[in-house]
């Protein structure tokens, strides 16, 4: 994905937000690039602190990228980890698109996982019987987190013991993500 595509992403998320917490149906004419199917997440953080608010999305390609992306940004703003968000907080809040890759099976032996996986590049999703648990390349690198360290909180986030990803039935994948964000409320939007 461009730039320019990153950008109208963000920009999208932030225009469907804003129609969501008021009760509105976002108006937006998509670019034909936004119409191949992929994963996206929203994610929402407070400003100027930066703590998380709301993040949802869609680890696989299964809708093309504009109903996918329109779709995280509703649910964002009623994750169910926070209260709703208000039209109040959605103006002093920014908005973050992570555009994934499919997510790929590591094979590799369980000893040798975290070898295999490499801070700021890498998200991870681990999928053990019906538990399921995921975390954006971001978030490693935002807590300092080791390989084996996101390894853990992955599993802890799929509600899992903490060293679940070491057993045989868990699959453990990884994928990479474009990662477009505001510096600031409805301010530049920059990669990275």
């Amino acid at each position: 994905m461009d730039a320019n595509d990153g950008v109208f992403a963000v920009k999208a998320a932030r225009k469907t937000i804003e129609s969501e917490v008021i009760g509105a149906s976002p108006e937006i004419e998509f670019p034909t690039s936004f119409d191949e199917p992929r994963g996206v997440f929203v994610t929402i953080n407070t400003y100027p602190e930066g703590a998380l608010r709301g993040c949802i999305g869609y680890p696989a390609p299964v809708y093309p990228l504009k109903d996918a992306l329109v779709f995280s940004a509703q649910s964002a703003c009623h994750d169910p980890r926070f209260p709703r968000l208000t039209d109040r907080e959605a103006n002093n809040c920014t908005v973050e698109v992570t555009i994934l890759t499919p997510p790929t099976l590591l094979e590799a032996d369980k000893e040798d996982l975290p070898n295999n996986i490499v801070i700021g590049r890498d998200g991870l999703m681990i999928q053990f019987g019906r538990r399921t648990g995921l975390l954006l390349p971001q978030v490693p690198v935002e807590y300092g987190w080791d390989p084996v360290e996101f390894l853990e909180q992955l599993c802890l986030k799929a509600n899992l013991p903490i060293d679940a990803w070491k057993l045989s039935g868990a699959e453990i994948y990884s994928f990479s993500g474009q990662i477009f964000h505001e510096t600031s409320p409805h301010g530049d939007v920059t990669e990275g």
